[in-house]
């Protein structure tokens, strides 16, 4: 596994490294401009180093000199003063003071906002697909993206920790569901060895195997749990140099209107910091040299993907064979959208010079930017029952070819915004330190006019329920309607896509039932999981389970199926039935009917903290509200290869 530390860039252009003659000016520049100190920095002239001079004098012209008010006189916690310089150096850009660059990037922000008046929004959304699942379209884009994942690169943007969800650990390390315990992480790696697998199968006559490259950008929170947990479990099958780590750094936090920075607390020689933004992936990757090297190799695409989203492989294929046969330079992965709904909006935007891009619209700037833009209705659903802006579920398709001649430009930086809470309508004081941030999706702002950017719109039910939010909050959501994007329900939706799938290939499997879990009211479907191996795409199910098959499955069910090669031609399961093949074993499931308890899933009142056993109870399970009592199963392990009959 290949280790790579952000460190932001530019900290070369401060360091002692710098030649003499840069030392001696600042060095001169020192002396002339420390009479005009403030006196808790004229009282340690002696201890500063040049290039701490160029830092001060940069911070000092900034208006930056409240960070200075408490400094002892030197030869007291020098130590401490030298850090923060250090500090201060990571985040130095190439040209403007730190300060500097903040305020203008915020300006930029309100700027957007504030002519939002000058773009009109088309009527019609920008060029894109909207594929219905199991038509012979669709079936079409599923096999032309499992031939383009060979010349294919992942990129997991990975979240931080999962504290708001009521998990210690890191998201990726929280099971996608429970019956097989499956994490996020795990699934992901899995499945994108599905595809190498798959597309290597696709390249008639071909012999060569290209592993795809796997890049998790972390944290500092999460960057060192993430590797352990690869590292525990060996990378879950894949190569180890195979999946690189790129850690993404903090940015400094400011505490008013005037962009002054936030000290800590509890340390007054360090600054407050938090996360820049999920936007750092594309700096990252430029600084990591990993894209031209990428291209040498004859990769074509890159797909960004976020954690938490045990559906999305699911939409993977079409979407990425989408991008391939229209040959998008950026494809936006989106589901049907309601008018006002709490998600973003693909939109295209026409300045009145003629300038055009196509991004993404946050959903609370959505409606009142179509209202002053000549939409006096805002954002509404026409005649489908959606609105015609699909909505944005951050994964995204981007060319190589073109990625790469953008970066060149842009060295990776994506815009910037600023989202201060403030205490009250006036406006002047903050709730907390804000800071700069970025976002993923925002790399179109900044494209050519004559890039080619579209979207693939795939069903919400077999692509998109990330767990976002802990069971209180995913409760008050249902009250308004709103999806509550919980553990519970993502684990409920992996079930309910699983099902659907099956239907549609000819399984009979009974409706789902009611049930409530930490205040949410779901649908409980049958709990049928598979591994990517046995099916990736909906032809490898139509392969495995026949037609004219006899397949039927109870509302109490429980199936499991790890293997690439189970065949299901003649099978009544009312009950747990689980199915463990090794490579080669080649099983066919036929004339069997299994009837036992089953497994069943049994509610908890942990999440909403009513019980008072709770902490005896795992984190994985009070987040969910259920806990599964395994009463009796039936187990078919096969560990040879080989044709095999599995019958009464």
């Amino acid at each position: 596994m290949a280790d790579v530390v952000d460190r932001q860039g530019g900290a070369e252009l401060a360091t002692p490294a710098v030649g003499d003659r840069m030392q001696q000016a600042v060095s001169s520049e020192g002396e002339k401009g420390a009479e005009a100190w403030p006196e808790a920095l004229r009282r340690n002239t002696s201890i500063f180093e040049e290039w701490e001079i160029s830092l001060l004098h940069m911070l000092l012209a900034e208006g930056q000199e409240h960070l200075f008010a408490h400094w002892p006189s030197a030869g007291h916690q020098d130590a401490d003063k030298h850090r923060f310089f250090k500090q201060i150096n990571t985040w130095r850009p190439s040209s403007l003071p730190v300060s500097q660059q903040i305020w203008r990037m915020a300006q930029h922000f309100l700027t957007f906002v504030e002519t939002a008046a000058d773009y009109t929004c088309r009527r019609q959304v920008p060029s894109g697909e909207r594929l219905q699942f199991a038509t012979e379209e669709f079936i079409a884009f599923e096999r032309e993206g499992v031939k383009a994942a060979g010349d294919a690169a992942f990129v997991l943007v990975a979240g931080g920790l999962g504290e708001r969800l009521g998990y210690s650990g890191i998201k990726v390390a929280l099971p996608c569901q429970t019956t097989t315990g499956v994490c996020f992480l795990q699934l992901y790696i899995e499945s994108i060895l599905a595809l190498q697998d798959a597309s290597r199968r696709g390249s008639e006559g071909s012999n060569f195997v290209r592993r795809i490259p796997l890049v998790i950008m972390t944290s500092g929170d999460t960057h060192w749990k993430t590797e352990a947990l690869l590292k525990s479990n060996r990378y879950f099958g894949m190569d180890e140099d195979q999946v690189i780590l790129l850690k993404q750094e903090k940015v400094a936090c400011l505490e008013d209107n005037d962009a002054r920075m936030a000290l800590e607390p509890s340390n007054m020689f360090a600054i407050q910091t938090k996360p820049h933004g999920h936007g750092d992936v594309h700096r990252l990757l430029y600084t990591s040299g990993l894209l031209p090297k990428w291209k040498t190799a004859g990769l074509k695409w890159v797909l960004f993907f976020q954690d938490t989203n045990g559906l999305l492989f699911k939409s993977i294929p079409a979407s990425l064979g989408v991008s391939a046969t229209r040959g998008y330079d950026v494809n936006s992965m989106a589901v049907p959208r309601k008018a006002k709904e709490a998600i973003g909006g693909i939109t295209e935007l026409t300045h009145t010079d003629g300038r055009r891009m196509v991004i993404n619209v946050e959903y609370n700037q959505l409606d009142p930017l179509l209202r002053a833009t000549g939409r006096p209705e805002g954002d509404v659903n026409d005649e489908s029952g959606f609105s015609p802006f699909p909505g944005n579920i951050n994964q995204l398709v981007l060319k190589l070819d073109s990625y790469l001649e953008e970066l060149a430009k842009t060295k990776g930086a994506i815009a910037e915004f600023v989202n201060p809470k403030y205490k009250d309508a006036t406006k002047q004081s903050f709730k907390s330190p804000t800071r700069l941030e970025c976002m993923m999706q925002d790399y179109p702002k900044t494209l050519d006019p004559t890039a080619k950017v579209g979207f693939t719109v795939v069903d919400v039910w077999l692509s998109y329920s990330p767990v976002k939010n802990n069971a209180k909050d995913a409760a008050a959501k249902i009250a308004t309607g709103t999806p509550p994007h919980s553990a519970t329900s993502g684990e409920m939706d992996v079930y309910r896509s699983n099902c659907r799938i099956l239907r549609q290939a000819g399984v009979s499997i009974e409706d789902p039932a009611p049930a409530t879990f930490n205040q949410q009211q779901v649908e409980v479907w049958p709990r049928i999981v598979w591994s990517p191996r046995w099916a990736l795409t909906y032809a490898d199910v139509k392969e495995k389970v026949p037609e004219g098959g006899r397949v039927s499955i109870s509302q109490r069910s429980t199936l499991v199926i790890d293997g690439p090669d189970v065949i299901l031609e003649d099978l009544h399961l009312d009950g747990a039935l689980i199915i463990k093949a090794v490579p080669g074993a080649k099983i066919r499931v036929s004339g069997l009917t299994v009837k036992n308890s089953g497994w069943d899933l049994d509610p908890l009142r942990c999440g909403s903290g009513e019980s008072a056993d709770c902490e005896s109870v795992p984190e994985v399970l009070r987040m969910r509200g259920f806990q599964t009592s395994k009463k009796d199963h039936q187990e078919v392990v096969v560990e040879r290869p080989g044709e095999h009959l599995v019958s009464n």
